[in-house]
């Protein structure tokens, strides 16, 4: 056998043996992910998080998914001859762009994405958060009027933990029941992971994004800030490294780590396995927020 081959299949098997106590540490572990927006684009991308995902399943630890799907939506808008709209980088949800929302999260999704896990070998069951009212939501309170967008007010963690029980991977659409009857809301993806997470009691909050992580830099990806504590964030806020779209992230992170999870990462869901680079190897990968 070629010295090149036998190389490649030991560095695979110390790969596999350093996967070992991270597979000890988290089995039986909940891990929430929010994967959607740009990070779900390319379908053999997606396939693979599935993968992964299915793998992590197998190996003892609890994965509850819970996803966003904006590209998607947009399409459909314009399919449909409706012109998107954002206020301040946050789209305004009317009653018929509300009636899109529930049917591409929960109608096409969400199932695409269970139907993939179960394909890949998984377990998987798609659910809506107005599925046994597992998500309650307030209409958002802020300077802007975003019509049907909520902010999440109770989360129930019954359904999921019936459905990581039975061994299934729920697959979660952020939307959200009201607390007034025949109410509905759009709640933003990252937001609602961090909610779930803290209300599973979750070990890693994991959100795959479409960026490294937060750079000191956005211009150069070797300033990467691997790690920080809740504490160094206003900091970086008041010095503009934290800024733009990574703002809204940031602070899901910090919500969830202050209620009681210990870890929330920003991963770039674009990298081919990244959730297994940082969940189950020494590198890790992305930016790690703890308390």
């Amino acid at each position: 056998m070629p010295i090149k081959d036998s190389l490649s299949k030991l560095e695979q098997a110390v790969v596999i043996s350093e996967a070992l106590p991270y597979i000890q540490r988290y089995h039986g572990k909940t891990i929430v992910i929010k994967y959607g927006g740009a990070a779900m684009q390319s379908n053999k991308l997606c396939r693979q998080v599935m993968g992964d995902i299915v793998l992590l399943s197998l190996v003892g630890i609890r994965v509850v998914v819970v996803h966003g799907g904006g590209p998607e939506i947009n399409e459909v808008l314009v399919k449909m001859g409706k012109k998107p709209k954002f206020v301040n980088g946050l789209r305004h949800t009317d009653n018929e762009t509300m009636d899109i929302v529930r049917m591409v999260l929960a109608g096409r999704v969400s199932k695409q994405m269970a139907q993939l896990l179960g394909e890949l070998g998984g377990k998987a069951i798609s659910l809506s958060g107005m599925d046994g009212r597992l998500l309650v939501a307030k209409k958002h309170e802020g300077e802007d009027d975003l019509g049907l967008v909520g902010d999440i007010t109770h989360v129930d963690p019954d359904p999921i933990n019936l459905a990581l029980n039975g061994g299934y991977t729920p697959v979660i659409s952020s939307i959200a029941c009201g607390e007034e009857s025949g109410e509905m809301y759009n709640i933003n993806a990252d937001s609602a992971a961090a909610q779930v997470a803290v209300a599973v009691g979750a070990e890693k909050l994991i959100l795959l994004t479409d960026v490294r992580g937060l750079l000191r830099d956005p211009s150069y990806e070797s300033t990467l800030i691997s790690a920080l504590t809740v504490s160094e964030i206003p900091q970086l806020l008041k010095s503009e490294v934290i800024t733009g779209g990574m703002i809204p992230k940031v602070d899901c992170c910090v919500e969830a780590v202050r209620r009681g999870v210990p870890r929330a990462h920003i991963l770039d869901g674009r990298i081919p396995h990244s959730l297994l680079v940082e969940l189950l190897s020494d590198q890790g990968i992305g930016t790690m927020i703890t308390g």
